[in-house]
């Protein structure tokens, strides 16, 4: 199967932009449709890649070259570009895929990314209705009990089960966008959201969600040849059916998820809290940590990778219930996962977590989530997660103060000294423990000239580097600064 192929199909509408024939003749192992700004690492060699182009502004030529770099370095086969977003191909994109060497096609808006990728595969595998002896779709009876299962309710776990059982023992699985398994089948092994992330080969169906890209799903089968891809898009219209259910399901846990975040945030009494704590699911008892996070569908994404863990979350806050006994550190679970969070996101995500220190019970609730919250501000590209007990230095506790209050600190206190040799020498002697031997030598100057500026330093700001706390009020202050 050649790009080629594709474009002599007239029912496709397609239209070559630019493609060397050489670089058309290459073989299409499969097919990827993504709007990720940097897909890369969800690629594998030879997949021809679909975009809708979500991704892109309008002359941006840098995040052009960005996203079709990724495919060159994956060793995509070509990218087919959706017009039906931006109403055509950008130029700048044409000249990123020129640049880098993959061939790029427009997708009219008629013609959906479904239809392109059952031509591919009908392609590998052949004119299905021409083969009899092989199940290539979903038999009548599977449809139906597939069907039966949905409106009694049925999980995913059997709804996969069921789905795939006619297949024989095929490995399926049902992947977030973060790498957990919302569900396997019997014979598929345990994944980790690492290894699932990074999976290479295999046919992978991607489940597109409303909401945001942390909520998308994709139907994986590690074996190509293990399952038809025709079966494989009516599971997965099966998969879309059962989340479209469980998102109205989730407006009720979510609504008493916010109320308590509400109740949290107010002055409400205990018995209003603890009322709000036991509509959203968690025990009235602690303890219980609270989490704060600049993304609340990252922060639901993340939380559901902590199996067995009752949480309820009201936009980008969440309250986390700890078993008392437990030695489980939640935070250090949630700061592994985070990368795998941010991938998601994009590069240009800003994807932070703060965690406050555990409450022992609902009277704690509050001082926690002030806590997360100024965790939070300390969070950085560093460390995006950070708990508070984190903050065990003067600066790192300066780090959470906002910035607004940290430079009126800074030029209130230091602004008289300027940005001039006052402040190096000031520097410089506070680094040194205040030896005005070390700071001459660090500086090349004679010690009465180190003793002259400091003296300059302690008028000028009214502090007496003689005492604890004003050396204190120098160096917050030169953090702030």
């Amino acid at each position: 199967m050649h790009v080629l192929d594709l474009l002599q199909s007239y029912d496709l509408g397609l239209t070559l932009l630019w493609g060397e024939a050489s670089l058309l003749g290459q073989e299409v192992s499969g097919v990827t449709a993504t709007d990720l700004e940097d897909p890369g690492r969800f690629l594998g060699p030879g997949e021809l890649v679909l975009s809708g182009l979500v991704w892109w502004a309008e002359g941006d030529l840098a995040k052009a070259d960005h996203f079709v770099s990724a495919l060159a370095r994956a060793g995509a086969t070509a990218l087919f570009a959706g017009e039906e977003t931006h109403g055509r191909v950008p130029d700048e994109l044409v000249a990123s895929c020129r640049a880098h060497r993959v061939p790029i096609v427009a997708v009219p808006a008629r013609t959906s990314f479904r239809a392109v990728t059952e031509a591919v595969y009908l392609r590998q595998w052949g004119d299905l209705s021409r083969r009899p002896n092989r199940i290539f779709a979903l038999p009548e009876n599977v449809r139906a009990e597939l069907s039966r299962l949905l409106e009694g309710g049925a999980g995913p776990a059997e709804l996969l089960d069921r789905a795939c059982a006619h297949l024989g023992k095929v490995a399926c699985y049902l992947l977030t966008a973060s790498g957990r398994t919302v569900a396997r089948t019997p014979s598929a092994p345990p994944m980790s959201a690492r290894r699932a992330v990074t999976a290479r080969g295999g046919v992978s169906l991607r489940i597109e969600a409303d909401s945001s890209p942390y909520d998308a799903w994709q139907l994986h089968v590690p074996d190509a040849d293990a399952a038809p891809p025709r079966v494989l898009h009516e599971i997965a219209e099966v998969i879309a059916q059962y989340r479209d259910g469980l998102t109205r399901v989730g407006v009720a846990a979510r609504s008493a998820g916010r109320e308590l975040v509400r109740v949290l945030s107010g002055e409400a009494e205990p018995a209003a809290l603890e009322e709000a704590l036991t509509a959203a699911g968690l025990p009235p008892t602690g303890p219980y940590r609270v989490l704060v996070a600049t993304s609340g569908e990252a922060l639901a994404e993340a939380l559901e990778h902590l199996e067995g863990v009752p949480w309820a979350a009201g936009g980008p806050v969440a309250v986390l219930s700890e078993e008392s006994r437990t030695t489980v550190d939640h935070v250090a679970a949630l700061r592994s996962l985070w990368p795998l969070l941010r991938a998601c996101g994009g590069p240009d995500a800003d994807l932070r977590l703060g965690a406050g220190a555990r409450a022992a019970g609902p009277e704690g609730l509050r001082s926690s989530l002030t806590q997360a919250r100024f965790a939070l501000t300390a969070a950085d590209e560093e460390g995006p997660v950070r708990g508070v007990e984190q903050l065990d230095t003067l600066a790192e506790l300066l780090s959470g103060v906002p910035p607004e209050v940290r430079g009126v600190f800074g030029a209130r206190t230091l602004g008289a000294l300027g940005d001039g040799m006052l402040r190096e020498t000031l520097e410089v002697f506070l680094a040194n423990n205040c030896s005005w031997a070390r700071t001459a030598e660090a500086l090349h100057l004679h010690v009465n000239t180190v003793h002259y500026r400091i003296e300059r330093v302690e008028v000028l700001t009214g502090r007496d580097l003689s005492r604890l706390d004003h050396k204190l009020d120098l160096y917050a202050a030169l953090r702030c600064g």
